[in-house]
């Protein structure tokens, strides 16, 4: 037996179908977000669970919930698991930012791991927090399926450290659309990458909806 992680996207908020920075702010799922989180349970419930873990936004505890309430499993809640703190960009949109912050911009865009959104986190900052909840999962569980419920550059940054790549490129090397499935499978040979970006749990209707 073996741990597997797997890694799931919130569901689509207005935020996501509209690319503006959202990080710490705390936008509800839309209609379409709700049905993909009941579309992940509607999938997964027959899957083995030991535990889910989960970042503690509106949009990640109601992606998690229609698999929770189908299991009868609460969710584990974990600060790490947060999105990046966009600090000051919080809400802007991408042009608002470069004509307000172009020189930070700029440098976050360059090197985002030691260069943060101002007053906001950077790409180390988030593995840092981040891998403390994937060693207290690894040290809790030894095998089984552990799921964990975060966010598109947090779960991208994960990703990054866990398979070895430069954590400055999470967002040139990986994708990670809305409602997304990753998975992760530890062995004796360390972190093994079995799944990334999976949709073919979600209707066609809902795959289909870009910009998220």
């Amino acid at each position: 037996m073996s741990l597997s992680l797997y890694f799931l996207r919130h569901g689509e908020t207005t935020h996501s179908q509209t690319g503006g920075f959202c990080g710490f702010l705390d936008p509800e799922l839309t209609a379409s977000g709700q049905q993909m989180a009941q579309a992940f349970a509607n999938t997964y419930k027959q899957q083995p669970w030991e535990a889910i873990f989960c970042s503690p936004m509106k949009r990640t505890i109601a992606t998690a919930k229609p698999l929770c309430n189908a299991l009868g499993i609460e969710p584990q809640l974990r600060d790490g698991l947060k999105e990046i703190n966009y600090g000051k960009w919080e809400g802007s949109t991408q042009a608002e930012v470069c004509k307000q912050y172009a020189e930070e911009y700029m440098r976050w865009q360059r090197e985002p791991a030691w260069n943060p959104p101002t007053a906001g986190e950077t790409t180390i900052q988030i593995a840092s927090r981040a891998s403390l909840v994937i060693a207290e999962i690894e040290e809790k569980y030894t095998d089984g399926n552990v799921l964990v419920v975060s966010h598109k550059a947090t779960i991208r940054i994960i990703l990054c450290n866990l398979l070895g790549i430069d954590l400055g490129r999470y967002r040139d090397r990986i994708d990670m659309p809305v409602a997304t499935v990753s998975v992760v499978k530890f062995d004796t040979n360390g972190p093994m990458l079995q799944r990334l970006g999976d949709r073919n749990h979600l209707p066609q209707q809902l795959r289909d909806r870009e910009g998220t």
